[in-house]
This record gives structure tokens, sequence and C-alpha cells, in this order.
């Protein structure tokens, strides 16, 4: 699980994935959406460095379930400074009998326990699998010179907006990651850097409900939410 941003867009001295909804914090509610799952066997979170240095409380508390017996046990990792780098951490992290390999966004509070299900059956057949939901809204792209001119509207039949948690079978994963390392290469996302080999990636109907907390606006909507599944 990804949490090691900055949140620069968010605009808060805390970073977005500790704020709170319904009371819960972000990145606590991410993180049991696995923590209760029988079919999951560890949780590696990856913070910044100074967050694993300096946790909240919470973290703490969670990541001494690792010494209680708890299953699944969670680790806590430090990031890297790109996104790749801190998926590349994880996976360092995970046993080595970990051989389904999810990657969440650790600011996804709201993902739906059955499309982690679908995404680990697809894995478990060899391929990787990425959550996502069609696009709605008409797209323009605008002229790179003229930033405010629109140059052309895109079709939108064939595009959906990806999502997490993205599966994979770890050794395709790692090979992924360390062709990326090798090259420079960065990538929103790691379905990106597996569809660039040439390896299938399914696609899983997702819900507009695994909404990602990006700005101060989305922690009102995540509010919303939460009350109604109470």
């Amino acid at each position: 699980m990804v949490a090691a941003g900055s949140g620069v867009r968010f605009g808060s001295e805390i970073p977005k994935q500790f704020h709170s909804i319904g009371g819960v914090p972000v990145v606590l509610r991410a993180v049991q959406s696995f923590t209760t799952r029988p079919d999951v066997a560890q949780v590696v979170l990856v913070l910044r460095p100074a967050d694993v240095a300096n946790p909240p409380g919470f973290l703490s508390a969670l990541s001494a379930s690792r010494s209680s017996g708890a299953s699944p046990s969670v680790i806590i990792v430090p990031g890297g400074t790109h996104r790749g780098d801190s998926v590349r951490e994880g996976l360092a992290a995970l046993p080595g009998e970990c051989t389904v390999v999810l990657v969440h966004d650790g600011a996804r509070p709201f993902v739906d326990p059955g499309v982690i299900d679908r995404v680990i059956g697809h894995v478990r057949r060899g391929e990787g699998a990425c959550p996502a939901i069609p696009l709605s809204d008409t797209l323009k792209e605008v002229d790179p010179h003229d930033p405010t001119r629109i140059a052309r509207t895109r079709p939108r039949s064939k595009l959906w907006r990806a999502q997490t948690p993205q599966g994979f079978p770890r050794k395709m994963l790692e090979e992924a990651h360390r062709r990326a390392a090798q090259t420079g290469r960065r990538a929103t996302d790691d379905s990106a850097l597996v569809e660039s080999m040439g390896f299938t990636v399914r696609l899983v109907p997702d819900s507009s409900r695994n909404i990602k907390i990006t700005t101060p606006e989305d922690l009102v909507l995540a509010e919303l939410m939460a009350g109604e599944s109470q």
C-alpha cells in the first residue's frame, strides 16, 4: 500500500492520508480493507521516511499488530522519492511466499471487496488486473503553446479511468519495475509498466465510490460516503 506522497495538491500540513473520515484516518480505512481478509497474508504500508521515523499513534498501534500474532501482519517501510521507488521498497519487504501482489493507493479508503476478489482472480490465472471506471466527461486536448485554446476533442467511448488495487503475479511486477529502474522510466500506475512489457492486464469494472483523496473537496465527499455506510 503506497502512501508516501507529499500531498502537495491537498494543501495541508497534515498528510492527506492521515486526515480522518468519520473519525478513522484515511490510510487506516484503506489498510483495514485488506487486513480483514483471510486471503491476504501480508500488508506492507509504504510511508514517507519522516512518518516512519515519527509515526502518529494510530500507525504505531497498527505496526504493533505485527508482533501480536494478528493475521495478516502489517509492516511499515519508508518509501522513495517517486511512486515507483516506493512500490519497489514495498515489494522488497514482502515475504518470498507472497506470489500474488496487489498495489493499492493509501488515499483510497472505500475499495469494494468484490473488486479485490476479481483482481485476485485474474492474478491467480497469471495475468495483471486493473480496476477502472468508464469516463463520463467529454475530453478536451489543449494547444501546448496556448493552454487556454482547445486543440481537439477526444472520443471517450474506449477510455477508462484507472484505479487501485492493481494486481499482478509477483515476478511480473518485479520485472516491470526492474526494467523501469534501469531505463529511468516513471509511470503514474503499475499497470502502465506491465503493459509496456507486453503482458496481459485485464480491466476490472469498478465503482466511482473508490475515490482517491486528492483535494479537500474529496475529503468532504468522503465524509458523506462514510456517513451513508454507517
